[in-house]
């Protein structure tokens, strides 16, 4: 095993997939209020970009909700 093996568990490691994750649904979140502010009439195409956006921070909501449960379950009763 070779120094640099830490580090390299430490860069694919949950914890750190939770910190991706989380930023990139802060990301969108950003990105989404953005698109609201500035238009204040929405094109059928921006609907549909803002419509795929928030699909988007779901699909991300719904993964860092995975890997929580991953990473501390429920006690059992």
């Amino acid at each position: 095993m070779t120094d640099d093996a830490p580090l390299d568990l430490n860069l694919h490691s949950p914890q750190r997939r939770m910190i991706e994750l989380r930023m990139a649904h802060a990301d969108l979140d950003a990105l989404i209020d953005r698109t609201l502010a500035d238009v204040t009439s929405l094109s059928p195409l921006d609907e549909l970009t803002l419509r795929r956006l928030k699909k988007r921070r779901l699909a991300l909501r719904d993964q860092i909700a995975q890997l929580e449960a991953q990473l501390d379950p429920p006690e059992p009763a």
